[in-house]
């Protein structure tokens, strides 16, 4: 396994491989060619940033079974998605602002994240992994209330896209077996969601080659792949950590 990062040091962003509290530099591209520049960064010296700078996030919605069974949900025939926006995508220690004028509830989603690492269009499942790079953690924050505010119209992109609504970090691993993985989510302190990715109705590989046939995927592209039982309102002031052993832990502060 290889933890990448990107960071902050000596007022220049880098990035690297991070083991044992240190960080590794790398030059070139982190998606394409590169190499170590010789230079090593204590992690407690530096600032943590985005692992990188997606196009996009695409977040899952029912895909699990234990949820879906919760909830009295059905199998979807299709990963059921939306898409959250740029001014959302959050890292390691970035507040989670509430909402100007939102007063309701605000849930976190703790979540796998799928890291495309090349262009990505119509591929068979049997190639996919060629074109995932790694995985990562992911809080997919959600104004609950906002969803259904108009009966006629779900809120997806109102309720889940507002600043740094869309939390990864704090790194991206590669060579991760993702169904042998475990999303862990506590709030203050507390266990909320601890949950198998073997439980979704779509594995990583599936979503990734279903999307590739909708939409083309870049490289930095973040996939969620959706949340299972345990979701739970924050209050301001609350602090989040979604972690999977072999990624590691992503925190944030709510309000």
């Amino acid at each position: 396994m290889v933890r990448w990062v990107r960071f902050e040091a000596e007022n220049a962003i880098r990035f690297g491989v991070w083991a044992e509290g240190e960080i590794k530099e790398y030059t070139g591209e982190l998606f394409a060619a590169n190499a170590p520049s010789g230079r090593t960064f204590a992690v407690a010296d530096v600032r943590l940033l985005m692992p990188c700078e997606p196009s996009k996030m695409i977040g899952l919605w029912n895909n699990f079974h234990a949820r879906a069974k919760l909830e009295n949900l059905h199998k979807p025939e299709h990963p059921l998605y939306f898409l959250k926006p740029a001014n959302s995508f959050a890292g390691e220690d970035d507040p989670i602002p509430r909402p100007t004028d939102y007063t309701g509830m605000v849930v976190f989603e703790g979540e796998l994240g799928i890291v495309i690492g090349k262009r990505c269009r119509n591929v068979a499942l049997e190639q996919v992994a060629d074109y995932i790079f790694g995985y990562t953690c992911v809080n997919d924050v959600t104004a609950r209330d906002m969803l259904k505010l108009d009966p006629a119209f779900v809120h997806w992109s109102r309720a889940k896209g507002s600043d740094n609504f869309g939390a990864f970090g704090p790194c991206i691993t590669t060579g991760l077996d993702p169904q042998q993985l475990y999303v862990r989510v506590e709030l203050n302190g507390e266990e909320k969601q601890n949950y198998p990715v073997a439980d979704m109705f779509f594995s990583p590989h599936e979503i990734v080659s279903r999307i590739s046939h909708d939409m083309t995927l870049e490289a930095g592209d973040v996939i969620a792949c959706g949340t299972s039982v345990g979701v739970c309102g924050m209050q301001d002031g609350d602090t989040v950590v979604v972690s999977i052993e072999g990624i590691g832990r992503l925190t944030n502060r709510f309000g």
